[in-house]
């Protein structure tokens, strides 16, 4: 797969974690829409995104939320 446009390309929850990823404007848009506004990127979960494991957008915002759910 070529180089994924994180700053500019349309991002859905089947879009893959490619290893060119970046936390860009339009990944926390992504976000904020999927997980809600207190979405927010913490050092755990931008190491969990770039870890190298296959993975979707979706599945991502999925763990953002599960993780949230652990701290209350």
């Amino acid at each position: 797969m070529s180089s994924f446009d994180w700053h500019g390309a349309k991002i859905t929850r089947a879009t893959p974690v490619t290893a060119s990823y970046r936390n860009t404007q339009n990944v926390r848009r992504f976000f904020l829409a999927e997980c809600g506004p207190e979405f927010k990127f913490d050092r755990p979960f931008m190491a969990w995104m770039k870890d190298g494991t296959p993975k979707t957008m979706g599945a991502a915002a999925d763990e953002w939320k599960r993780r949230q759910g652990a701290r209350k």
